[in-house]
């Protein structure tokens, strides 16, 4: 007996007998009903993960594109004069017949000219720049995240929320709510002036230092809510402070005294048999 089998299909015709149920549900219950000029009215799309009891986050659309005002094929997009040269060098790393090799660096260089964010135009002006189909360039756009799909403010905050951050120092969610409350927004979401877009990220690499933020290109790190609220303050005032630890470390050394290297190196050899010297 095939009991891998048996126990996938069990588990299919489970999943679809508890589909059928649930719908055969919603229409007794009325969810699907008729408006007076008799046009089937379609139940609002859940906020809920079809799979899962969580909440649907902001990123889950990302796959989805639909022409608004800000963001449809007929705004124009075309790099300057110095972002296509820096695109231009991005290319001339590729072989003439593989240059559509440099689209991540060159979408990279298309969103920072257009204000943080990758448009329609935008990745279809890629796309055409580096000859190849506009789907390509969408597949790409749509699978790393960083890659912003609707517009930020000037300053992209970006709070690590992961493990290490969690538990280093005061903890990642103490910065999340000092972040929040200082700039009156929530996580998703824009300042009214344009000036701070808030999102949770997973880890991006500054575990010896946590908790800490990514704010465009920098790493601001050892924070404590007092800490990240100068800062956030300093580039409100359209200043910039000083990236990488908020505190009395000037890397990632240990807090105290050191604890390795605390000695001399030796030279090159110095501990290798004779013959090898």
């Amino acid at each position: 007996m095939n009991l891998a089998g048996t126990a996938s299909s069990s588990i299919i015709n489970s999943v679809r007998g508890r589909l059928a149920k649930n719908c055969l549900s919603s229409l007794r219950a009325g969810s699907l009903s008729k408006s007076s000029t008799n046009n089937v009215i379609l139940p609002s799309v859940s906020n809920r993960r079809p799979w899962s009891s969580t909440a649907i986050q902001r990123s889950d659309s990302l796959f989805v594109h639909r022409d608004t005002s800000y963001n449809n094929p007929q705004i124009p997009f075309e790099f300057t004069p110095e972002y296509m040269e820096k695109a231009q060098r991005c290319i001339d790393n590729f072989p003439p017949q593989y240059k559509k090799a440099a689209v991540i660096p060159v979408l990279d260089l298309a969103q920072r000219q257009n204000n943080g964010w990758t448009s329609i135009s935008v990745m279809n002006y890629v796309a055409k720049l580096l000859e190849m189909p506009p789907m390509r360039v969408y597949e790409v756009a749509t699978f790393y995240t960083m890659f912003n799909r609707e517009p930020v403010g000037e300053h992209f905050v970006q709070i690590c929320t992961t493990t290490p951050c969690m538990l280093g120092g005061c903890g990642s969610g103490v910065i999340v709510e000092a972040i929040k409350n200082h700039l009156g927004v929530e996580l998703g979401q824009t300042t009214k002036d344009k000036k701070f877009t808030v999102i949770e990220v997973e880890c991006l690499g500054a575990c010896s230092n946590a908790p800490m933020v990514q704010i465009n290109d920098d790493f601001y790190e050892d924070l404590t809510p007092e800490s990240v609220v100068k800062v956030l303050d300093e580039l409100a005032a359209g200043r910039k402070p000083k990236p990488g630890p908020q505190s009395s470390r000037q890397s990632s050394e240990p807090v105290g005294k050191l604890t390795s290297l605390s000695e001399k190196p030796y030279g090159p050899g110095e501990h290798c048999v004779e013959e090898f010297r």
